[in-house]
């Protein structure tokens, strides 16, 4: 008997279904992250719909008021460097694990990722208690050790999967050439590793500049960033500026997400040297 290629009714059903399904979860899932998208453009002062009117004065006040530009500012300095400690250790640590020579692989590896799972409320009680007594609480330098740790292991699983296909061979090739190993490592392995450390680095900046509880414990009242403010705001005073800046946030999260994609699958498109 032979077989049809084409699907059956009752395939074309399953398959129907399971794409309602799907769509119906992504919908779910995707509704209350857009809320805020509309009402960020709400002409009035509450949070109703339908809309007052459409206008973009949230995003002035968001922009042009000291208050929010000094969050604003004050993300960007956390956020940037904590990427790039973040970026600069993930990668060290990745390469020295990516080595099954290293020992206690197995076991420094879940320590690494260990802040991945523990409840960020605990690693920001730790670090606060910590960092007030060697003088770090309410610095800079305290938010950004901090968001390293969190941002770190992001850094260190993107890194070591674009160093499952690095030949090392190529290394110790050109280690036999006369090359220093810092000359290697900028000549022959950061390159063909770059998109992987691009993308963890974009995680690592995402990570940071939406991060809020461990800036509610390390922060003074001048280093407030966006997300701490946007929290206060909804404690103290309600207004339409949260959902501005909160689409803002969005925006900026889904550019470098996708840019941090795309990198991944340069990464594992990048043709394999024998």
């Amino acid at each position: 008997m032979l077989l049809s290629p084409y699907p059956t009714t009752g395939e074309r059903i399953r398959i129907t279904l399971l794409w309602l399904w799907c769509g119906m979860v992504i919908l779910f899932l995707l509704v209350p992250i857009l809320i805020p998208v509309p009402l960020s453009f709400n002409s009035g002062a509450f949070f109703i719909f339908p809309l007052e009117g459409i206008s973009t004065r949230w995003y002035e006040v968001v922009l042009g008021t000291h208050r929010w530009q000094a969050a604003i500012g004050n993300s960007l300095i956390v956020a940037f460097g904590t990427t790039l400690i973040a970026t600069i250790l993930g990668t060290l640590t990745a390469i020295a694990l990516s080595d099954e020579k290293f020992p206690g692989r197995r076991i420094v590896m879940p320590l690494l990722l260990s802040p991945l799972i523990v409840p960020v409320v605990i690693t920001a009680v730790g670090s606060y208690l910590f960092y007030a007594r060697v003088g770090l609480a309410s610095t800079y330098a305290g938010i950004i050790l901090a968001h390293t740790a969190l941002a770190s292991p992001f850094v260190v699983v993107t890194v070591g999967a674009s160093l499952t296909g690095f030949d090392r061979n190529l290394m110790r090739a050109a280690a036999i050439s006369g090359a220093k190993p810092i000359t290697s490592f900028f000549r022959v392995m950061l390159p063909l590793i770059l998109p992987g450390v691009l993308s963890g680095a974009a995680f690592a900046f995402v990570t940071s500049f939406d991060e809020v509880v461990v800036v509610q414990f390390l922060a003074s009242a001048n280093q407030r960033t966006m997300p701490l403010e946007m929290f206060i705001g909804l404690r103290e005073k309600l207004s339409p500026a949260i959902t501005a800046a909160a689409t803002l946030m969005m925006a900026l999260s889904i550019v470098l997400l996708v840019v941090a994609n795309l990198l991944a699958r340069r990464g594992k498109q990048r043709p394999r040297i024998d």
